[in-house]
């Protein structure tokens, strides 16, 4: 949602104008047919298409993710790739897929990006830690034998 409000807000207040933050950091507005960094201009149908495939995968992958953070990391990818798919959907009267993702924070460094591009690359980021600090079956294990409830040992003699 705050996605959604933060490109609206670009539509309307940067159609004319550049608003300068600190340093090299920007607010302009910049509309984006292709994929990430531009890359694919006049793609935006199969990337739409290949955006909705990667949610269903991620979504089906996600009734497996026992922990809190890894369900946030899948949230936020999920969420992310949604706000841009519906960009291509609703933002532009292209036909099927024919919108272009609304861009706008804008390093001048870096290529120009949304909001929704941060929940997707903060959302693999934690995923990935989160599968990091997963424990491993038979791996490391938890201090207590095998069988063992207690942490002792089982079937030793004295």
């Amino acid at each position: 949602m705050l996605d959604q409000i933060t490109k609206t807000w670009a539509e309307s207040e940067l159609a004319d104008r550049t608003i300068d933050i600190a340093w090299t950091l920007r607010f302009k507005l910049v509309f984006n047919t292709g994929a990430s960094f531009s890359l694919g201009d006049g793609f935006g149908p199969l990337i739409g298409i290949v955006a909705l495939v990667v949610v269903g995968i991620v979504l089906w992958y996600g009734r497996s993710v026992s922990s809190r953070l890894g369900a946030v990391a899948l949230g936020m990818i999920v969420g992310g790739a949604l706000g841009n798919v519906m960009d291509r959907l609703f933002r532009g009267s292209g036909g099927f897929f024919g919108g272009a993702v609304v861009d706008f924070i804008d390093f001048q460094w870096w290529p120009v990006f949304n909001i929704a591009d941060i929940g997707v690359v903060c959302g693999a980021i934690l995923l990935v830690i989160s599968m990091w600090r997963a424990p491993q079956d038979g791996a490391g294990g938890t201090g207590t034998a095998t069988g063992s409830s207690t942490g002792g040992t089982t079937g030793s003699t004295i």
